[in-house]
């Protein structure tokens, strides 16, 4: 019994919870332990069922700076390789920025101390509350930054099958519920409760996979050429080698096949009235007189205006008529917040302070509605329901990235699996076209087919299939957006408030 009793002491230490929010880094990509998120979570559940509210806040905060430390250390490579940071300043920036982001957790442990109750079942609905709201507040406040979110575990594994209906903080939901219940096996809940927590649990899991699962139907087949440069980010504004750079494209163009033609984000680090005319007219040539299609990362605007990160399309003759602008921009790199500009400037980072973009219901090639997203937007799956529904809805994504700010190691298969995620929810295939990696195709099944491997220069010929349709989730999501989980979560504090 004092083993039991050390070993249920030392599960609710702060040293266990820096090795817990270290577990839950690796249930995402590319390790994909999906079992491992709500397990890892399961520790903090447990150390909070007993703590009082400041104890439960500083466990909290402990375990979401260990997960995001772990998980966004590449932040440094950015601000120190590349933005000349000082690699102290560097390291404490990223563990800054852990730190503020995990405040929410903080707040959401202190608010279950507080709340819960002897009902094991209130406390279970809770503590996914609780969690809901933290998630959902990283996801929207101050522009909103839910990189690895929970949710994003369970691109794969059992809860996958959720995603169509309930989305990805859906999913963060039902990770913590899962949590909870494994947290409650070795807790002080009734026995009859903890049977009654794990009978409603195995429904979880075991009903996912039985629920409806096709929602959208075949639309035709398209084959596409995704480009991969290669390009060191820094040589890329490098003046010397843009020419070279430029040349490299063209010939990557014109050795491209597909029917539609997708290059990395900001592939010309220019915009159009800063090229030749010459470059321009090769850049079309090979869309002239095909039904082929070009979609090119460029800078639009102006220095008066504000350049603005975009993708332009090149159906042939017309030239450029689409028009598709970055418009959720990150912080830091691609807007200022203020009273930060100072820290900006020391990132020395091309183009830091951009203006929004427009966008554009859809690209139309060869039969097939394209809804391009620029790198980070397609971690902000509500933003771009609305392409998705209506009468003209996209039948697929494309993704243009730069991700060699930041290396290769877990950056690049994080990124992949929100695009797995996004393929999931809408039923859409993803394509992504990316200087450094991943680039791949995503099938609307959230299935990774064809990837060209990482700083390689290539080309990823391809054929996706186009889905017309609509999800549950695309549904309530493009008429409510977030709100329906804000309410959930809102109302179940609210229950344990009164009962209280």
């Amino acid at each position: 019994m004092k083993l039991l009793a050390r070993a249920r002491s030392w599960l609710a230490s702060a040293p266990a919870m820096l090795l817990a929010g270290l577990g839950q880094t690796l249930s995402f990509a590319p390790f994909e332990a999906w079992w491992l998120q709500p397990l890892s979570l399961a520790l903090l559940a447990f150390a909070t069922l007993q703590a009082v509210p400041r104890r439960a806040a500083f466990l909290g905060w402990l375990f979401g700076v260990a997960w995001l430390v772990s998980g966004l250390w590449w932040l440094y490579i950015s601000m120190h390789d590349f933005g000349g940071m000082p690699a102290w300043l560097a390291a404490l920036a990223v563990v800054a920025l852990a730190a503020a982001l995990s405040l929410y957790y903080a707040a959401a442990m202190a608010m279950f101390a507080k709340l819960r109750g002897k009902n094991g079942y209130l406390n279970a609905l809770l503590w996914a509350a609780c969690w809901l709201l933290a998630e959902l507040a990283r996801a929207v406040l101050w522009t909103g930054f839910p990189w690895i979110a929970s949710g994003y575990a369970h691109s794969v594994g059992l809860l996958s099958a959720w995603a169509p209906w309930i989305g990805v903080y859906g999913l963060c939901a039902l990770g913590a519920g899962l949590a909870f219940v494994l947290a409650s096996m070795l807790g002080p809940t009734p026995r009859r409760q903890k049977l009654g927590l794990a009978a409603a649990a195995l429904a979880v899991l075991v009903s996912g996979p039985l629920l409806p699962s096709v929602f959208t139907q075949d639309a035709g087949t398209l084959k596409v050429s995704l480009l991969q440069p290669n390009v060191a980010q820094n040589l890329k504004f490098d003046p010397n080698r843009l020419e070279a750079n430029l040349q490299l494209l063209l010939r990557q163009i014109a050795t491209a096949k597909g029917d539609l033609v997708v290059t990395p984000e900001s592939v010309v680090p220019l915009t159009r009235a800063e090229l030749s005319p010459g470059f321009w007219a090769d850049l079309q040539a090979p869309f002239a007189a095909q039904d082929r299609g070009l979609l090119i990362g460029i800078f639009t605007g102006s220095e008066a205006e504000g350049y603005v990160n975009s993708v332009l399309g090149l159906p042939g003759p017309g030239g450029a008529d689409y028009v598709y602008g970055k418009r959720h921009l990150l912080p830091f790199g691609e807007f200022i917040p203020p009273g930060f500009r100072w820290f900006v400037a020391l990132l020395q980072i091309p183009l830091g302070d951009q203006a929004s973009g427009r966008s554009e219901a859809a690209y139309e090639v060869a039969g097939q509605r394209v809804r391009p997203l620029i790198c980070y937007e397609d971690l902000f799956g509500e933003d771009v329901v609305s392409s998705v529904v209506g009468s003209r809805p996209a039948t697929l994504f494309v993704n243009v990235s730069n991700l060699a700010w930041f290396g290769e190691v877990l950056v690049q298969d994080q990124h992949l699996q929100f695009s797995q995620m996004r393929a999931l929810e809408f039923q859409r295939a993803v394509v992504r076209s990316t200087n450094t990696g991943a680039t791949a195709v995503v099938d609307h099944r959230g299935h990774i087919g064809p990837r060209l491997p990482a700083l390689t220069e290539g080309i990823l010929e391809a054929q996706v299939q186009g889905r017309v349709g609509a999800t549950p989730y695309a549904r309530w999501l493009s008429v409510l957006g977030l709100w329906p989980l804000f309410g959930l979560a809102v109302g179940v504090l609210g229950w344990a408030w009164r009962r209280r």
